[in-house]
């Protein structure tokens, strides 16, 4: 399976200062977690809450879940060391947060190879800014080691001035460019947050918008919103359906000697069965 159809459906944030939390995540049915050091923690507890995620990160405690660690930005004082604790940790990605230029992935690439990070250790990195938005693609394409896109529509928000209304109009330009670039480079990208924990209908509504984007997945704030969010970026049973059949079709007519394939009155190409079989892998990947 390729890193792309490798599920992302559901990415949730857990407070690296909080023990507790910790530990339930192992319980959880995420797809992958990012234990974070940035936002979560105050200043205060910013040395115990590394050492007990880079622990967490290193346990291999936490089953098939894809175990990630959200360093402190580029500007602030925690940065370097946070990235030389993550990197001896292992864990399977570093998320980055305000990732504006490619140079700054470099940067965040050589101090993961000095810090002696394995292969495994890849990069997310998260665009928040207009600045990100704008060089979305020479980021996206700065380093084989950065494989998700994470978009952090909370900042972008305040950096735009943008009031947050339902179907997020003022965020959508970003987000699209977003996308554009995460797609002509091969990286996986996650939709942003959810802030109203309490509204699971204007969340799944938020989460079949992204879906319909081409998001892979969604970031999340809260073990509530996980089940409604994997199951909205599932393949659901008439999609796996209509890609079995499409599959079917195409080989059929091929066997055939026939040029022209129609599934349910629809013409079918080379395109349709590529993305059919994506359909597929990934409903394998999830059991479903």
């Amino acid at each position: 399976m390729t890193s792309s159809l490798q599920p992302r459906r559901s990415v949730l944030y857990m407070p690296g200062a909080n023990e507790r939390a910790l530990e339930k995540a192992k319980t959880l049915p995420a797809d992958a977690l990012i234990l974070d050091l940035e936002d979560a923690v105050a200043p205060d507890a910013k040395e115990a809450a590394r050492t007990r995620v880079c622990e967490a990160a290193a346990s291999g405690s936490y089953g098939k879940r894809e175990v990630t660690i959200r360093v402190n930005g580029l500007e602030t004082e925690w940065h370097d060391a946070d990235l030389r604790a993550a990197a001896a940790a292992g864990p399977a990605a570093v998320v980055v947060p305000k990732v504006n230029s490619a140079s700054e992935v470099h940067n965040i690439e050589r101090a993961l190879e000095l810090g002696g990070a394995p292969d495994h250790t890849k990069i997310w990195a998260m665009l928040e800014t207009p600045v990100a938005m704008l060089h979305a693609a020479e980021i996206a394409a700065a380093s084989e080691r950065l494989t998700v896109l994470v978009m952090g529509t909370n900042d972008l928000a305040k950096e735009l001035h943008a009031e947050f209304v339902p179907g997020r109009g003022p965020l959508l330009a970003g987000l699209s460019l977003c996308l554009l670039a995460a797609r002509a480079t091969d990286k996986v990208i996650l939709d942003g947050v959810y802030n109203n924990v309490k509204d699971l209908e204007g969340f799944e509504a938020e989460c079949r918008q992204g879906r319909e984007y081409g998001f892979d997945g969604k970031t999340l704030i809260h073990p509530s919103q996980v089940e409604p969010c994997n199951r909205v970026f599932a393949p659901s049973a008439e999609e796996i359906d209509r890609s079995r059949r499409i599959i079917a079709a195409f080989d059929e007519a091929r066997v055939a000697g026939r040029g022209v394939v129609t599934v349910d009155g629809r013409m079918i190409e080379n395109l349709h069965v590529e993305e059919a079989r994506r359909v597929l892998a990934l409903a394998e990947a999830v059991g479903d």
